[in-house]
């Protein structure tokens, strides 16, 4: 059987183009997924046990815009920055001013071209994917502290003036947060490896950049006892659970997920799942939740019924709908316990990321409200597999998700 961190990898073709929250991927893989999940949290309680022989590395996952991917070209050897076009058949890759003027306008370009008379002084190997976190900082007072701020996406990243990191990001151009290496001799060849040696490379003063990994200068992000009994417990309830999710139903699920494409894509459990999301609601009653979604398929398809403009379209997703509708209340029972399955899931992860979120980061968070600032916890954290390479992401969908949905974002401003 392939390993869950496998399939991660292989299904983007050795891209870190996207990462998926643990608890969807049972939706993702079926009982592959859902049994490789319980086991990456329990890696992740053995870790912060402190049993060192755990097969997960953890890394912060920063909450910056855009991706950004800065290498050399192994056609040409000439150095250049990218978007997430970079793998695609026909790449479009930044290695000059005038490229970058003919592709982006306004504020990326700006970016971009900061980008690559910056990032060609590291002597990168290779290829990196980072986010890109800053070109210009802002000053802000932030309940009576003097603080250089960024915010490149949801969160706004602060750092007193007065501190180290501050005077070290004063002098810079550009910030960046590496976290992934690619490889290869072709850049549609190349593979993923999460994780990147910054100190292999150089370190102008004009460039800030981290590696995010996970860092615990204090020592104080390890579990007692009674934290571990509990993630143990409700890994326990987690197991149980999943021995009663039918294997050949889910298999037919998934298959369910995936026809809901084109103009029935808002029909899948995913955006359903996250039209809670955005109003801050908990998914507290699996069975009542489940019953939900044959309502919310109706309702998705009633849209395109609505849309169309003949008889015989609106007859088409009428046909379309009632077939639907039949189709997913026959899942109904089984994804009471799916969804009782990720509910655990959630509850064990989150017992994981309070500890992480219990050390003080690299930088104070704040999300952005018509009120001022409101301290947030980081985006989220990234649990890699050291035998696979393979990634999954650890983040409080209720917070940062809901903050994703509703802040003020940089763009906003």
């Amino acid at each position: 059987m392939i390993r869950f961190t496998e399939m991660l990898l292989e299904d983007k073709g050795g891209k870190n183009l996207h990462l998926e929250h643990l608890e969807d991927e049972i939706i993702n893989y079926g009982v592959d997924g859902g049994r490789a999940a319980i086991n990456f949290l329990r890696s992740l309680r053995d870790m912060l046990a402190g049993n060192s022989r755990s097969s997960v590395n953890m890394t912060v996952k920063w909450d910056g815009a855009p991706a950004i991917f800065a290498g050399t070209d192994p056609e040409d050897d000439k150095f250049f920055v990218a978007k997430k076009s970079v793998f695609n058949v026909s790449p479009k890759l930044y290695k000059t001013n005038a490229e970058i003027d003919a592709d982006l306008s306004g504020d990326l370009n700006a970016k971009f071209k900061v980008a690559l008379a910056e990032f060609s002084k590291l002597g990168i190997n290779g290829v990196l994917q980072g986010d890109l976190m800053y070109t210009d900082l802002d000053n802000n007072v932030i309940d009576g502290k003097k603080y250089y701020t960024f915010q490149p996406n949801t969160i706004v990243y602060a750092v007193p003036v007065d501190s180290d990191l501050g005077k070290i990001m004063k002098t810079s151009k550009i910030g960046v947060v590496w976290h992934t290496t690619y490889t290869g001799n072709a850049l549609q060849d190349m593979k993923a490896s999460f994780g990147v040696n910054i100190k292999g490379l150089n370190k102008p003063s004009s460039v800030w950049m981290d590696d995010a990994t996970y860092k615990d200068a204090s020592g104080t992000a390890t579990f007692n006892s009674k934290e571990t009994e509990q993630v143990t417990s409700i890994l326990s309830q987690t197991g149980k659970t999943f021995q009663r999710i039918n294997g050949p139903m889910l298999r037919k699920f998934i298959q369910l997920q995936e026809s809901f494409t084109g103009t029935l894509a808002g029909a899948s459990l995913k955006t359903y799942n996250n039209s809670k999301v955005r109003v801050g609601e908990k998914i507290s009653n699996p069975k009542l939740h489940a019953k939900g979604y044959e309502s919310w398929v109706e309702q998705s398809i009633q849209k395109q019924i609505d849309k169309a403009k003949s008889a015989k379209g609106k007859d088409k997703y009428k046909n379309i709908q009632k077939e639907y509708v039949r189709e997913v209340k026959k899942h109904t029972n089984n994804l009471t316990q799916i969804i009782t399955f990720q509910n655990l899931l959630v509850d064990a992860k989150m017992q994981i990321v309070k500890k992480l979120n219990s050390v003080k980061g690299l930088t104070d968070t704040f999300i952005k409200t018509s009120n001022g600032f409101k301290v947030t916890n980081p985006e989220g954290y990234v649990a890699i597999d050291r035998v696979s390479g393979g990634a999954v992401k650890l983040v409080d969908r209720m917070e940062f998700s809901f903050n994703n949905f509703t802040a003020i974002k940089a763009w906003d401003k």
